[in-house]
């Protein structure tokens, strides 16, 4: 096979993956908490490891962690975030930071899931290579305050320029011909772990390029789940 100027095998591709993970850290996560942990900290080793079996390489894999409690409980730690993290260079730092998030807070039942995924969305995903993938996975065991909710936007933290409500949120996750999308339409995709109710039932339903498994209190991450995302992701690119 020949090479070109670059050094790159003429024929091959570069393959660039992003993964921005939205994890619920309230108490009620503690059952779960370890095994999110563990799949975040082991998911790029075996996407890594599929893609190989598939005769295929990632040019560049990131992941960013957007953490997220509950801005109307305790404003000052109801995001905790880091910026995407190359892999393998910086496995090290993202590892430190997922293995020092602990469950604690959250006030009532709802949490800040929403603003915790707009946050992802505007993420500054990738947008060279040939060919790349941009996920969102969404982790949680609760239903989710309406975005711009007063007792939420009043916390001095809460992030600048969200979304006024989920309709505009949807504007921003975008179609195809979506004049508001901020994601490639083409390299999105978007994975929730989240309970069967709202709002996640109906992002399940009416947004594109999008997989739902439910979640209930207490229960861990299903091998068998994480295996379908990982090769949904090998098997797109």
């Amino acid at each position: 096979m020949t090479q070109n100027s670059s050094g790159r095998a003429q024929g091959s591709l570069e393959y660039a993956v992003d993964i921005a993970l939205c994890i619920d850290v309230t108490a009620s996560m503690t059952p779960v908490l370890e095994m999110v942990k563990q799949s975040a900290l082991t998911f790029h080793r075996r996407l890594a490891a599929v893609m190989a079996g598939k005769g295929k390489a990632i040019s560049q894999l990131r992941l960013r962690v957007i953490a997220f409690r509950d801005f109307g409980d305790k404003g000052d730690d109801a995001i905790q975030e880091t910026d995407f993290c190359r892999f393998p260079e910086e496995a090290e730092k993202f590892e430190r930071f997922v293995r020092e998030l602990q469950p604690i807070g959250g006030g009532d039942i709802p949490e800040s899931g929403l603003e915790a995924l707009a946050l992802a969305i505007r993420s500054p995903w990738e947008k060279g290579l040939d060919r790349r993938r941009h996920v969102v996975v969404v982790f949680t065991d609760a239903p989710a305050h309406p975005l711009g909710s007063p007792a939420a936007t009043s916390a001095s933290t809460y992030p600048r320029n969200m979304p006024r409500d989920l309709d505009e949120l949807m504007e921003w996750w975008g179609y195809a011909r979506s004049q508001e999308s901020l994601m490639e339409n083409s390299a999105k995709r978007l994975v929730l772990f989240a309970p069967e109710a709202e709002p996640w039932n109906g992002i399940a339903e009416e947004w594109n390029l999008t997989m739902h498994f439910p979640s209930k209190a207490g229960k861990g991450l299903e091998e068998f789940e994480l295996d379908e995302i990982i090769n949904t992701i090998a098997n797109s690119l």
